[in-house]
């Protein structure tokens, strides 16, 4: 009797393995399944480098406040500008001290930002934030006339590895190394404050 009383509870030992066996492999299998699924749903980090739009919602962004997005593993600036940013961006002591004020270069940007303040908005400038000299990234300096950029700086971006200089339209000065403007990437505004950048409704 004990004998098979011990045969019946290592059968139902077995029986109990074997299902939690089961369900524990299918339970992973499930998990595994959804993983690769759950995931395509997203841009892969491939397919944002490879250059899939990045949407940049504006909402709390401030006048003067900056933000930095990444888009075909190039940095971008999104800047809200204040009306004195834009007011001075129009000074005609300005346009004199920089070498593409009309951005005539095509190649800079799209048709669209072929204008005085380089943008679809004239709150919003959006650029690429790779000076056009050797590739560093430029610091953003919206203070008027600080000491060590001199008592005509009207706020811009300073590159610090070669001294470029660029307005707060991404325009560049002249006698400094940079050939040209900052590149404006193709963008569009979905909505009041949703930019999105690498389309365009020319596209």
């Amino acid at each position: 009797m004990g004998t098979v009383l011990s045969e019946k509870s290592m059968l139902n030992q077995r029986r109990r393995f074997l299902i939690n066996a089961t369900v524990s492999l299918g339970a992973l299998g499930v998990g595994g399944l959804s993983v690769p699924f759950i995931s395509s749903m997203n841009p892969s980090m491939g397919a944002r480098t490879a250059g899939a739009p990045v949407q940049v919602d504006t909402s709390r962004l401030q006048p003067g406040e900056q933000i930095t997005v990444l888009w075909r593993g190039k940095p971008v600036w999104v800047l809200r500008r204040t009306p004195d940013n834009i007011r001075n961006l129009k000074e005609e002591n300005l346009r004199r001290s920089l070498r593409d004020p009309d951005s005539s270069v095509s190649t800079q940007q799209p048709d669209y930002a072929s204008n005085e303040l380089r943008s679809i908005r004239s709150e919003y400038l959006v650029v690429i934030s790779l000076c056009t000299h050797l590739g560093c990234i430029p610091t953003y300096r919206p203070e008027l006339a600080p000491d060590d950029l001199g008592p005509e700086w009207p706020g811009g971006y300073f590159c610090p590895c070669h001294g470029s200089r660029f307005d707060l339209a991404g325009r560049v000065y002249k006698r400094v190394p940079a050939p040209t403007n900052l590149v404006v990437p193709p963008y569009q505004f979905l909505a009041d404050t949703l930019i999105e950048i690498g389309t365009s409704k020319e596209t």
